[in-house]
């Protein structure tokens, strides 16, 4: 039921209506050109602040991975270590970086096709997401395509010292689309994914949208896409219920701007970050 409640709040969202507000989809943005991959080790301390972090530029999206480290919890950034960083470097044939390593792919822009990602709204410490390639492209004919779609928490450059704005990911999903299957007016065939995704333990549901890409047989990157609220901008000036938070001398990474740094201010409402650095509650 649960997973029923939250693909119905997913389509929900671009229906007329309060809803609408809150939007979240790819349409209407521009299609990136190249997919940067930045994969920190847990253990690397200084690797989030690296001045040396590539940042991405016009027609570029950048993914942040941190990869769980050798020292379990007791790593300086366990707290947002993740297992599918460890997955998707398997997937690329890529060792566990020492510090941290950075990979740029080349989006192999597919003709007549569109990807499409979009989420609703945070329910019960869940999303709904989808992803969807339309129509199947002839290049996918006769093979087997990976889709990836990653809810990713944007933090603006500055947060715990990033020199860049980051696209840390909070969880991963990864489908085979078969381009083998025979098409069928009783059972067409479709490249289309749509599943809860559960919001990891810290992440702030304000700074949540999700990015996807396909890959082909060979690991190249045919498209990708990703969603922003239709008004917002991860970038955008704090609300006054944000600033408010800003000049409370209680303030913690995840709460709120600070320092000149936005939070983005979004619609949603009752999720409260532990910051990058956080240590584990059971830690």
């Amino acid at each position: 039921m649960k997973h029923l409640v939250l693909l119905t709040a997913l389509f929900s969202c671009a229906a007329s209506g309060t809803w609408a507000q809150s939007f979240c989809a790819s349409d209407g943005q521009p299609r990136p050109a190249q997919l940067i991959e930045r994969f920190i080790n847990a253990d690397c301390d200084s690797c989030w602040s690296d001045p040396a972090t590539p940042q991405a530029s016009a027609g570029q999206i950048a993914l942040d991975w941190v990869v769980p480290g050798s020292k379990g919890d007791d790593a300086p950034l366990s707290a947002v270590a993740t297992r599918d960083a460890l997955a998707r470097l398997e997937a690329s044939g890529q060792p566990v970086p020492a510090g941290s390593s950075n990979r740029t792919h080349s989006v192999n822009r597919l003709t007549g096709s569109t990807l499409r990602v979009a989420h609703g709204l945070p329910l019960a410490d869940y999303l709904g997401a989808s992803i969807e390639l339309k129509p199947i492209p002839p290049a996918a004919r006769g093979q087997r395509w990976t889709a990836w779609l990653a809810l990713v928490e944007t933090l603006p450059a500055g947060t715990e010292g990033s020199p860049t704005e980051r696209n840390l990911v909070r969880n991963l999903l990864q489908v085979s689309w078969d381009g083998r299957k025979k098409l069928s007016n009783t059972d067409p065939n479709r490249f289309f994914e749509a599943r809860s995704m559960a919001i990891a333990q810290g992440a702030n549901a304000g700074r949540l949208r999700v990015i996807g890409w396909v890959e082909d047989e060979k690991n190249r990157v045919r498209a990708a896409a990703q969603s922003l609220l239709r008004g917002k901008s991860p970038n955008a000036q704090p609300g006054p219920e944000i600033a408010a938070r800003n000049r409370s001398p209680e303030w913690r990474p995840g709460m709120g701007a600070r320092n000149g740094v936005p939070e983005w201010d979004c619609p949603y409402k009752g999720y409260t970050g532990r910051g990058i650095t956080a240590r584990h509650p059971h830690a």
